[in-house]
């Protein structure tokens, strides 16, 4: 195939995923009270880890764990915010729930430019990048929003300024950890896709380790909102998950 042959090659499978966030996008602005009213559970104090973490704070004695149990008022400041806001959570919403037909369409269009024994080595590659997404998304939602919620919503400098926290700045924060979540979980399938080409080594990632972590932390700087505890919250999860991928790239070393 010519260049230009895999341009309308591309093409084609860009507008097929085009036109999937399309159609869940509408959906989604259409049934904007079910979708929005995900966005604004974690500030709940009813919502799953908020109760699990106030059972816990009863369970130790330890007030310590009961996070956002002081529901605070979502503002909009501007004459078209909350439009924005609206069309803003359909297109992430389009976008995570299209993840697994986004992944498929790129891999149709990778695969005829694989040699048979990469074909093998990416074998299930589609399977495994949509479960560890969801998982990824599933984390954000009900362990790193919750959180960050309750810190960033009661953090204060000084008792003379008052948290008005606007709809555009809680979904930002919110779609974007959600989002970073589901993308960075996907870290160990191209570890083991990029073991098995002999990209990369377990060695090699022994060997970089503390250099990976500092890069590792930049993403994380990168993906979230600006403050040092979401950070944490997502560059935690990202080593433990640089780790896994030492032992599956070990693994999968072994077995050759």
């Amino acid at each position: 195939m010519t260049f230009l042959g895999h341009l309308e090659a591309l093409r084609g499978h860009l507008v097929r995923i085009c036109i999937g966030i399309v159609l869940v996008m509408i959906f989604t602005f259409v049934y904007k009270d079910f979708v929005f009213g995900l966005i604004f559970a974690p500030k709940a104090p009813d919502f799953f880890t908020n109760k699990l973490l106030a059972s816990l704070a009863e369970l130790t004695g330890m007030p310590f764990f009961e996070i956002n149990d002081n529901p605070f008022q979502i503002i909009n400041t501007t004459m078209a915010g909350q439009l924005m806001s609206h069309i803003w959570v359909s297109i992430v919403a389009g976008i995570i729930i299209t993840m697994p037909y986004i992944v498929w369409e790129i891999w149709r269009f990778v695969k005829p430019a694989l040699h048979t024994q990469e074909q093998k080595y990416a074998r299930g590659v589609v399977f495994y990048l949509s479960i560890l997404f969801i998982i990824g998304v599933v984390f954000g939602y009900y362990i790193i929003v919750p959180l960050s919620i309750n810190f960033l919503s009661s953090y204060v400098t000084t008792s003379d300024v008052q948290n008005m926290i606007t709809m555009s700045s809680y979904i930002s924060s919110v779609s974007t950890v959600t989002l970073a979540s589901g993308l960075v979980f996907e870290l160990p399938v191209f570890v083991y896709i990029f073991s098995r080409l002999g990209i990369i080594t377990p060695q090699g990632m022994r060997k970089y380790r503390r250099h990976a972590y500092v890069v590792l932390l930049i993403i994380s700087a990168i993906i979230t909102p600006p403050d040092i505890f979401s950070q944490v919250l997502i560059c935690i999860p990202l080593v433990f998950l640089y780790e896994i991928g030492i032992v599956i790239s070990k693994r999968v070393v072994k077995a050759e």
